[in-house]
């Protein structure tokens, strides 16, 4: 029986990474993988993703409006999926993720989904609620806090300065947001 993993953790804990891994490692083996993106991740070619140290591969896009049940099953037609692997998961609508849930028990292919689990804020993301709730198998990946602890919040940066306010999502990378501890999140302190 096919299970749905979520994988989350903070910004920087090299979530893309894995996944790009993951699928090397099913082709590797003659296996065929389904890479999917929401389309609201704007930051590379729409058919990409890329990870913070470069490595990249090509992804199946699709909007908040998409029937992802319906998704897979248009891709199964080509061709035989063995697995599913949706990088920026916590963007995914809460009837996505259940659209997603009943592809994988239907057709009986595994899914890793890899995201946040809150954003700046400290509020979790609808995608990542769901996720958590109907996830077989929950992991985190773990990255630091400039001081050395292991950093769970996401902090929006602006001018310099740590922000608390704003829409939840503002699509960004190193330039906009910086993992750290719940003390120093709490603090504000973006470095020493």
């Amino acid at each position: 029986m096919a299970k749905l993993y979520f994988r989350y953790s903070a910004m920087n804990a090299g979530k893309t990474t894995q996944l790009i891994q993951v699928k090397h490692n099913y082709e590797e083996r003659g296996q065929t993988v389904l890479v999917l993106k929401p389309a609201v991740d704007k930051r590379e070619s729409s058919s990409l993703i890329r990870s913070r140290i470069g490595i990249e591969c090509c992804t199946t896009i699709f909007d908040d409006k998409a029937d992802i049940l319906d998704l897979i099953k248009e891709q199964k037609k080509d061709k035989k999926i063995d697995c599913i692997l949706i990088d920026e998961a916590q963007f995914m609508t809460r009837k996505q993720v259940l659209e997603l849930c009943s592809a994988i028990d239907e057709l009986n292919i595994p899914c890793i989904a890899y995201g946040l689990r809150t954003d700046f804020r400290g509020e979790l993301f609808p995608g990542s609620q769901a996720l958590l709730s109907f996830a077989d198998s929950i992991e985190e990946l773990k990255t630091i806090c400039w001081c050395g602890k292991k950093a769970i919040m996401n902090t929006r940066i602006h001018d310099g300065k740590a922000v608390y306010e704003g829409e939840q999502v503002k699509i960004g990378g190193n330039e906009s947001y910086i993992s750290l501890c719940r003390k120093h999140w709490k603090e504000g302190r973006i470095k020493p």
